[in-house]
């Protein structure tokens, strides 16, 4: 029997610094806190500070002596990317982690402040952005990683590039516009591996997905307030959906472009082990043409 991989298993991260992205709430706020507690400097890079600093003191009124701190990121504004990064480098000469986990989930039709689609816009173009913006941080940085929160949902999308953000709302259904943002992640992961291993880069991309776990992120589903009280036996906590995003930050045996889930059959729920994503996200040719395309839209260039 396979030892299961727990918080456990987290080495020593003393002297690391960590950015989560939603570090607020859910599974990043799980992740977040399991950083701290092993002595990484970690930054919840939340859109609503207020909520976050209530998140930051609940994170140390249970570790004390937690290097934690909130900085603000709106991953719906290309100006607040670029104002959180340029913030980031004024304090801050390394990174090891940048997890990639704030989202919206299956959320009316919207656009973002730049025009796009608002779950494409912040699941995966803001997560581009970003990671462009801070590349020179991780690549100076040994052994850095970038970690991408993708999702169950991306199984039944496909990309759609003569209608990618649903333009004008025209086909538009919130299921099928967030699985297709959590397709896009993983996209990105496996052409930002590629292109990191092309240039002889130390920093290497991961996904991950939480399976189903009982979150805020299902705040928009119909009759949620009804069915929240039932979630809990159903489906499993944050702790435990946050574990492959922790395994995949920390763990030295990782690799690059690797996938990493629960290890129930059906990867709804357990310990955190490779999987695998559909043929769909390992298109290389889709991947490419995300990739321009999502240069275009954010105007951020890399690699």
């Amino acid at each position: 029997m396979t030892e299961k991989w727990t918080s456990s298993n987290i080495p020593d991260l003393t002297g690391k610094v960590i950015i989560v992205t939603g570090g607020n709430s859910g599974i990043g706020y799980e992740a977040a806190k399991e950083f701290t507690r092993k002595g990484a400097r970690t930054i919840l890079a939340c859109r609503n500070t207020e909520k976050a600093k209530k998140a930051l003191d609940k994170l140390t009124g249970e570790i004390p002596d937690a290097a934690a701190e909130v900085m603000q990121l709106d991953l719906a504004s290309l100006k607040s990317i670029h104002q959180f990064a340029e913030a980031f480098k004024q304090k801050y000469d390394r990174l090891e982690v940048l997890l990639n986990n704030a989202g919206i989930m299956m959320v009316p039709y919207g656009k973002t402040e730049d025009g796009f689609e608002r779950q494409l816009g912040t699941n995966h173009l803001g997560h581009f952005a970003l990671t462009g913006l801070l590349l020179d941080v991780l690549r100076k940085t040994p052994g850095a990683r970038i970690v991408n929160v993708s999702s169950l949902a991306h199984r039944q999308e496909q990309i759609d590039f003569d209608n990618l953000q649903f333009d004008d709302g025209n086909g538009y259904t919130p299921q099928k516009a967030y699985g297709r943002s959590k397709l896009a992640n993983l996209l990105f992961t496996y052409e930002l591996q590629r292109r990191l291993e092309a240039a002889g880069a130390d920093t290497i991309a991961i996904a991950v997905h939480p399976g189903i776990s009982n979150t805020g992120l299902a705040d928009h589903f119909p009759g949620i307030k009804f069915l929240r009280p039932l979630l809990g036996f159903f489906l499993q906590s944050s702790k435990m959906g946050a574990l492959p995003s922790i395994r995949a930050s920390v763990d030295p045996a990782v690799a690059g472009a690797q996938f990493y889930g629960p290890d129930h059959p059906k990867e709804t729920r357990g310990y955190p082990v490779v999987v695998q994503s559909t043929p769909a996200s390992h298109n290389q040719a889709d991947a490419q043409k995300l990739w321009e395309i999502s240069e275009q839209l954010t105007g951020v260039r890399y690699l």
